[in-house]
């Protein structure tokens, strides 16, 4: 799944592939970023990025996220900030652990097709 994300914000934000992996898998190391009932949020610093960045997946097979509750995660909001942002950062990931924590959202997330309707939901958050 990092692969995917990291050519996708590669293509999409003009950050290196490895620089965004490296910067996944390096905060997944310090601890599962996986939030239960099958959602995860990566996120991590990136040098040079001027704005946060995200990105969603929805996995079509379930993969082991060392989640709280045990849970394969097949949804996955990948979130990229600069390197110095650290309220910002914060801020984002508690509004993103606020709307992935109730429940008619995450059904949302695993039916809606429409990217739009993705986004707009988690903008009238």
């Amino acid at each position: 799944a990092f692969e995917q994300a990291a050519l996708l914000f590669e293509n999409h934000q003009g950050v290196s592939r490895s620089t965004v992996f490296d910067s996944l898998f390096s905060r997944e190391r310090l601890g599962s970023t996986a939030l239960g009932h099958g959602v995860a949020v990566p996120h991590g610093r990136i040098p040079n990025l001027t704005q946060p960045a995200a990105a969603f997946m929805r996995l079509a097979n379930p993969i082991p996220f060392d989640a709280p509750d045990n849970e394969n995660v097949n949804i996955l909001v990948i979130l990229l900030v600069p390197e110095n942002a650290t309220q910002e950062h914060l801020e984002i990931l508690a509004s993103l652990a606020k709307t992935l924590s109730n429940e008619e959202t995450r059904a949302q997330l695993q039916s809606l097709t429409d990217a739009e309707a993705i986004y707009d939901l988690f903008n009238q958050q």
